[in-house]
């Protein structure tokens, strides 16, 4: 893992004229932990003004020369360069009033966020750590720089950084970072619905998702109160081993890593507590739950910024995420011609992690059952006729037989599709037409 010699370029460029810089926060920790960083962050102790004139045969855009960023590119690559500030009160809870220019390093990652943030790189003699950020990487812990409620209270979105980074990352938040996050959990109301969406989604597709919600519940709660009736119901069920939250955790992390499978696996049994009943032998049964979790979904997904497209794909995979789909060719043909192959497959990524969630005596033979049907999805896809257009026959050539133009010559071709997936007609010119003009009225 190397710095990239744009970075040393810009960094050496500053030390030339006499500034300090060094990369900064998350490219450092992600650098340490042995992943290439995304993005490269430089701090130095040169003012906004002073960093135009050194890169004044350059191309730089002034990118926020208020909070003292300018951006410069470096083959069309664009590097933050950030002068060390030390920020004023944050009234609104999440960004600086104002604030102001410092020649201290160590003023300047005092007020940042998590100490595995607040490192730099000295890229001549190592990391400056003022905080102890490389001891809390080393041991996985998330911590905050300094009073946890006074970073809290700066920026509320922190408190979803600090859940992200934990689920993403597998760190452990300290307890008084932790204790902090219950009690600014309200704080959240602060922030605008597309950075928690942001944050949340990143969240969610985390490896430790489970642990992190089940911890932070409360957090959970605040953002989508709708959980709040499934934690601790018990399902009654012999399918069932745990109650409908923990099964819901369960299968979010089971899930593939992807924010729409994982956001579906979140809302897909939200209703199941609303349709509850028990039958005479002590069985539970949410009949119907599809529909309620589809109307809570709506709600929820009505707060947070989403595509629409992601949305649409979301909602449509908690109305069918218990559609039958068993490996038999008719029935997936229809459903082919109902969903298209994208959804279904989608469909069998969510039914996996439904299963996985579920009790382990009915997981092998479901899943073995999922495998077999998602090779026949792939194959009918190429071989069978499920679409319109796939059809050996066309409106012109029923209008070319004697059918009359409208309503009725679409019909026609829907009736023609039908017969060919239940196999009542092969899919040929000769045969459809024949088999259309022939079918009682």
């Amino acid at each position: 893992m190397n710095v990239p010699s744009a970075v040393v370029g810009i960094v050496q460029k500053l030390n030339r004229a006499g500034y300090e810089a060094y990369p900064v926060g998350g490219c450092v920790r992600d650098l340490l932990r042995g992943e290439q960083p995304h993005d490269w962050d430089i701090t130095t102790s040169a003012t906004p003004e002073e960093i135009l004139a050194v890169f004044s045969d350059e191309k730089t855009i002034p990118t926020g020369l208020k909070h003292g960023t300018v951006t410069v590119m470096k083959n069309g690559v664009p590097f933050e360069v950030t002068s060390y500030r030390v920020d004023g009160d944050y009234t609104d809870g999440r960004h600086p009033d104002s604030v102001r220019f410092t020649r201290s390093l160590k003023e300047d990652l005092a007020r940042r966020d998590f100490t595995v943030n607040a490192m730099a790189m000295d890229i001549e003699n190592g990391v400056v750590d003022p905080f102890f950020g490389l001891r809390d990487l080393e041991s996985k812990t998330l911590r905050c720089v300094g009073n946890p409620d006074d970073r809290f209270e700066e920026d509320a979105l922190r408190i979803l950084r600090a859940l992200r980074f934990s689920s993403v990352l597998g760190f452990a938040i300290e307890p008084k970072t932790a204790a902090s996050i219950h009690r600014n959990a309200h704080r959240l109301s602060l922030v605008s619905a597309e950075r928690i969406t942001e944050e949340f989604t990143k969240l969610l597709c985390g490896s430790y998702v489970a642990n992190v919600c089940r911890e932070f519940v409360d957090v959970l709660e605040f953002l989508i109160p709708e959980i709040s009736p499934l934690i601790g119901f018990s399902q009654h069920s012999p399918y069932h081993d745990r109650d409908i939250f923990e099964h819901t955790l369960a299968s979010v992390a089971a899930a593939k890593p992807q924010s729409v499978l994982r956001w579906t696996m979140l809302l897909h049994d939200i209703g199941k507590a609303e349709c509850f009943t028990l039958d005479e032998n002590g069985v539970g049964h949410f009949y119907g739950h599809a529909t309620h979790s589809v109307r809570l979904s709506t709600d929820v997904l009505s707060r947070f910024k989403l595509s629409n497209k992601d949305v649409e794909r979301i909602l449509l995979l908690v109305k069918i995420h218990d559609l039958p789909l068993p490996p038999d060719e008719v029935l997936l043909t229809k459903r082919l011609r109902k969903f298209g192959k994208d959804v279904l497959l989608q469909l069998l990524d969510v039914q996996d992690a439904d299963c996985l969630a579920q009790s382990p005596e009915w997981t092998k033979k479901r899943l073995a059952e999922h495998q077999q049907v998602r090779e026949m999805l792939e194959k009918l896809a190429l071989d069978v006729c499920y679409r319109l257009s796939d059809l050996a026959v066309d409106g012109r050539d029923l209008q070319a037989a004697g059918f009359p133009a409208g309503p009725a010559l679409g019909k026609a071709l829907d009736e023609l599709l039908e017969a060919v997936i239940e196999k009542r007609v092969a899919n040929e010119k000769t045969a459809l037409l024949a088999y259309i003009k022939n079918k009682p009225n």
